[in-house]
């Protein structure tokens, strides 16, 4: 074992995992106030070979790597990058460093991710390792912390063909990064939350005025807290201006559900193939379910109930199954974040079953939305945009170009619901109130 230093004799490892930030870190700041730090980011290819991720994921996770590089080497000791399983790799490292203190945060991702932790635990126990899992939703902001250099060579991450992802073109992806995360919260709180209520919003409105926040939460380049504290300097900022009191509410209630829907374990359903066909190609002949799921596959992101809409056809109208629907759009979301996208999911299944057509009418009234993405209807006039198959001239002009509808929406509902079992009745203890059911936070 290397000999420590003796005006530094701690030597802490933090294994990064979704908590891509410098700033607001605790489990950073505690490794830096005992001594010195070795910052590791491990890319285990058994997390990749998972169903349910994607090569967008990949993409907009580089961002955030890069991101984090810059910001560890200007603290001081730049991000080390490892390939491998995570307990192997820690092995080499322990074996090569000599730390002493393993730290991260609490995972409260998927079973899958919390059962790898809980190996890394059993690892350093048996390494002699001191292990420190944290909480990150207790306390005030913390800073940066400075950071003396241990290593100065960081390794490099791997392709996308050594992991074993398939390209996944994502042409309107959302940048990563902290950067532009930082850069969508002050526009939103200075600007674009101006009248702003994800209850009210169209599918074109939540995506130009909502915050859009959510690929950098489930990434952790921005903490909830240093939200929250956002939030509460921009009430203070626009204290009395009602056109603001919406957008403010809005956004703590849905950072209040994400810490609520991070609690509990999220169960994926039985199953690992993603959902294929006409639903998953925006090609059911349901004009608004086509258009959310094409500006899905083309952004990576999708306002709640939009999500939660098209979650809703697939699973009761086409009757496919949850664990097939999720998978898909876990993979296509690039804001992905196992413990609240399986939480609603199960919540969309268990809930009303909709009328696509009249929700559609409802999150996209003036058809841009469904006249952005499906360019196919661009002779269909405003009355027969939503239900283009009740347009006299339909058959004519629209064959060969777009598809008739693949179900009737209002016998498949009906059929849903004669087919659902009856609810379970509630329990009499009194339990604590859990978020809504929709695909995702409108953040």
């Amino acid at each position: 074992m290397p000999p420590q230093d003796s005006a530094l004799t701690m030597l802490s490892l933090v294994w990064f995992t979704r908590d891509l930030r410098v700033q607001d870190h605790p489990a950073l700041s505690l490794a830096a106030a005992g001594g010195r730090v070795l910052p590791v980011w491990i890319a285990d290819p058994a997390e990749w070979a998972r169903p349910e991720v994607s090569a967008r994921h990949w993409g907009f996770l580089d961002d955030c790597l890069r991101g984090l590089r810059a910001d560890l080497a200007e603290l001081g000791q730049p991000l080390i990058l490892r390939t491998g399983d995570p307990v192997e790799v820690l092995t080499r490292l322990q074996a090569k460093h000599g730390f002493l203190r393993l730290i991260t945060h609490q995972e409260t991702g998927s079973a899958w991710a919390r059962a790898r932790q809980q190996r890394v635990a059993d690892w350093a126990r048996g390494a002699g390792v001191e292990w420190v899992a944290l909480a990150q939703d207790d306390g005030p902001v913390l800073p940066a912390p400075s950071l003396p250099m241990v290593v100065e060579g960081t390794g490099a991450l791997p392709g996308l063909k050594s992991l074993g992802l398939a390209e996944d073109r994502c042409p309107y992806r959302q940048p990563g990064g902290r950067a532009a995360g930082v850069q969508l919260l002050e526009s939103y709180l200075s600007v674009r939350g101006q009248g702003y209520s994800p209850a009210t919003a169209t599918a074109l409105g939540a995506e130009r005025a909502g915050s859009r926040l959510s690929p950098y939460l489930a990434y952790g380049v921005l903490s909830p807290r240093e939200v929250q504290a956002a939030v509460a300097e921009a009430r203070k900022r626009w204290r009395g201006n009602s056109d603001w009191s919406g957008a403010l509410r809005a956004l703590a209630a849905q950072l209040r559900a994400r810490a609520q829907a991070q609690d509990a374990l999220p169960l994926m359903p039985p199953g690992d193939t993603p959902a294929t066909g006409p639903w998953a190609d925006g090609q059911t002949g349901l004009p608004f379910i086509d258009a959310a799921m094409r500006a899905l596959t083309a952004t990576g992101w999708l306002d709640a109930r939009s999500r939660a809409l098209i979650a809703a056809v697939g699973v009761h109208h086409l009757a496919l199954s949850p664990a097939a629907v999720g998978l898909h759009l876990s993979r296509l979301c690039t804001d992905y974040d196992p413990a609240i996208h399986w939480r609603a999911l199960q919540s969309v299944a268990l809930g009303r079953i909709p009328d696509p057509v009249a929700m559609g009418q409802r999150l996209d009234p003036q058809g841009a939305f469904i006249r952005r993405w499906v360019p196919e209807l661009a002779r269909v006039p405003d009355a027969h945009l939503h239900a283009p198959w009740l347009w006299p001239r339909a058959r004519k002009l629209l064959a060969g170009r777009y598809p008739e509808p693949v179900l009737d929406p209002a016998s498949a509902g009906r059929a849903a619901r004669a087919e659902r079992p009856p609810a379970p009745r509630p329990p009499v203890t009194p339990r604590k109130r859990a978020p809504k059911g929709q695909m995702a936070l409108d953040l």
